[in-house]
């Protein structure tokens, strides 16, 4: 899906767009436009390519889940693929990232995406405020500071469901928590390469030139730089407490366990008396005591009863209870 977006009057205008007409194309390379590539198909990549006479590969490379965050810059062409957090709609302990593609030419900027990102979607709907279209250096860094800004926000929320699997771990015996700090501990990891791979991005761009025109564009890069290391901060001790936590856990998962078996053995052993009691006297033997006795049977029942009660108080002082 293509779609074109231009600032007018400090409003975000969406240009319509149709495949296939020549008119389309001129409105395509129009000045000062932003245009965001969801997903695209084969003929809308073969568009944009021809239209703006970029490589091929760069509109691709946002295309593949595994490409690594980067920065390049080509005859007047720059392309940052940056690293975008996600949360999964289906489990709420599975955070991952996703590449965002970034080309900006002399008179446009093309991002690609295969996901709809919230990130993008703020810029859309008008949510960042100062932002034009036509200001295309101080887009990416606006789009770069967002992104960091909801790298910390996930990481919060990872701390939050963290504090939440904790507290119905204390009491369990079953490995279902555990399984969920391991997804947290598997986000956390994608969410540090992420970043540390958005860092290197960043820090080249610090030594390029084409942010050290504007003295706010180079303030604004110099914050973005500041929360990405104060994610990748937050990202490393959330990851040891997780890793801690699931240690401690899994151990008191283990004694929890060794506490039920005890207590059922304890049990076990209390009625086998009876039982012993009742096997002896029920033996079809000459010289049992109380053979003849017409309270033979009352007399073995309290027996059984008392060497019952004198185990289990017996186990009971020795806390095997």
């Amino acid at each position: 899906m293509i779609k074109i977006y231009k600032s007018h009057n400090d409003i975000l205008e969406k240009k319509p767009f149709v495949i296939g007409e020549n008119l389309e194309i001129q409105k395509l390379k129009e000045k000062n436009t932003w245009i965001h590539l969801l997903n695209p198909t084969e003929e809308e990549i073969k568009v944009i390519t021809n239209a703006f006479e970029i490589p091929d590969e760069h509109v691709r490379a946002a295309l593949d889940d595994e490409e690594k965050a980067r920065l390049e810059i080509d005859d007047g062409m720059i392309l940052v693929i940056i690293d975008v957090p996600m949360h999964s709609t289906e489990n709420r302990c599975s955070f991952t990232t996703m590449p965002l593609g970034i080309i900006l030419l002399n008179d446009n900027i093309i991002t690609v995406s295969t996901t709809k990102f919230p990130l993008i979607e703020e810029f859309i709907n008008g949510k960042i405020k100062s932002f034009y279209t036509y200001k295309k250096i101080r887009f990416i860094l606006q789009l770069l500071f967002r992104n960091s800004t909801y790298f910390l926000y996930y990481l919060k929320q990872i701390g939050r469901i963290s504090d939440s699997v904790e507290k119905h771990l204390k009491e369990s015996m079953r490995n279902e928590e555990l399984m969920l700090l391991l997804e947290l501990e598997k986000s956390l990891v994608y969410f540090t390469t992420s970043l540390k791979s958005n860092e290197a991005v960043l820090e080249r761009m610090m030594r390029t030139e084409i942010v050290k025109k504007y003295p706010d564009d180079l303030e604004l890069l110099e914050d973005v730089i500041i929360e990405t290391k104060q994610a990748i901060e937050m990202a490393n001790i959330y990851y040891s407490i997780l890793g801690g936590t699931r240690d401690a856990f899994s151990s008191v998962i283990s004694n929890n366990m060794n506490e039920v078996m005890k207590k059922l053995t304890s049990i076990t052993i209390v009625f086998a008396i009876p039982t012993i009691v009742s096997g002896l006297w029920g033996m079809n033997v000459a010289g049992i005591p109380f053979a003849h006795n017409p309270y033979g049977f009352l007399i073995v029942l309290i027996m059984a009863i008392l060497f019952g009660i004198l185990l289990a108080w017996i186990l009971f002082r020795k806390e095997m209870f």
